[in-house]
This record gives C-alpha cells, structure tokens and sequence, in this order.
C-alpha cells in the first residue's frame, strides 16, 4: 500500500482548515452573548462590575422610583493598577426618578479595539448621588460580553 505525502497534507489541511473555521465561530458566538449583573437601593450608588477576563460594556441602564430631584451618573473604569489610571467612559446627565439613565454602547463602538473593553481585574464603576436618599430608589443593571 502506497501513501501519496500530498493526499496526506491535502487531507490534514482540511481538517485543520475545518477545525479553524468552527473555532472562529464559537468566538464570534461567545461575542454574542451579554452577560448582566444588578445592584439596586435608595442610598447613593457607588457599585462595581466585572466578568473573570477582558470584556467589553454593552449597556448600563436604572430605573428610579419615589422621591424627587435629578443627579448626574458616571460610568467609569475602576482599574486593577490604581487610581492614577481610573478613566471616566460616559456622564449620563440629570436621571432620577421619571429620567431612567440608560447608556447603550452601539455595535460600531464595540468592534476591537473599543475603548469599551475592560483589562481583566479592572471594572466598571457606576456612581450615582441620590437627590433623596432614602426615598427614592433605584434597580441598575450592567451588561458586559466577554472578548476573545
């Protein structure tokens, strides 16, 4: 029995070829799905989110109830390596209760490299005063997809 060497690299092309094209897909997949995380309250908000590895912020939105009065948020990194190199991403201005803050970041914006991607052990902080704290409250959900 006789062995061609280029039916044999033909054939471990293929496979390999095959094995990089379903790779590709799962990480285009696993880029899908959003992963989301809540905190909610009726004091301030200073809360932290983060996923065990680099991921990329889609979306921060609240919803306030009871009270009175308007406060700007931020949406901030908070960063492994220290306050020197914290960033604030985005203000949401004047949200409170009938001004639900919602910060969508569009598809555009979240191709790599994003300023949206956060370093593994860095994360998103959300802080918020409350004009009536203690009154009105708030529901916050954060949403992060991994990247590859």
């Amino acid at each position: 029995m006789s062995f061609d060497v280029h039916d044999i690299q033909t054939t471990a092309q293929a496979g390999f070829d095959q094995q990089n094209f379903e790779l590709a897909r799962a990480i285009d997949r696993s880029r899908l799905v959003v992963y989301s995380q809540t905190a909610d309250g009726s004091a301030n908000i200073a809360e932290t989110f983060n996923l065990d590895r680099r991921f990329r912020l889609v979306f921060v939105r609240c919803h306030f109830t009871f009270g009175f009065g308007l406060a700007n948020m931020t949406v901030s990194i908070d960063s492994a390596l220290g306050s020197r190199y914290d960033v604030v991403l985005a203000k949401i201005t004047a949200v409170g209760t009938g001004a639900d803050a919602l910060l969508n970041i569009p598809g555009e914006e979240n191709a790599e490299p994003s300023p949206w991607t956060i370093k593994t052990g860095d994360k998103i902080r959300i802080n918020w005063t409350n004009p009536a704290s203690g009154t009105m409250s708030w529901a916050l959900e954060v949403g992060m997809a991994l990247v590859a």
